[in-house]
């Protein structure tokens, strides 16, 4: 345990911070998961729904987002 109440801080605000980053980075991999499974429009479109919030939120970089939603793209449209 840290004994500077800074960092005393720093550990609280942490912890929140991942409990609250837990729910939307959660839902997304699942939603991603579910797309590479089944590769259907319905699902392509949940998971860029899920992967925009999570980008939005700052979980994941706006690059990372641009990246798994061309690969879901990608996938979807070659089981076409």
């Amino acid at each position: 345990m840290p004994n500077i109440k800074s960092a005393k801080k720093r550990v609280k605000v942490t912890e929140t911070k991942h409990e609250s980053n837990i729910g939307p980075k959660g839902a997304m991999k699942k939603a991603v998961k579910k797309v590479e499974k089944d590769a259907s429009v319905e699902n392509l479109k949940t998971a860029n729904k899920r992967i925009d919030k999570a980008c939005n939120k700052g979980i994941i970089t706006s690059n990372k987002a641009s990246r798994l939603k061309s690969r879901l793209a990608k996938k979807v449209n070659e089981t076409k």
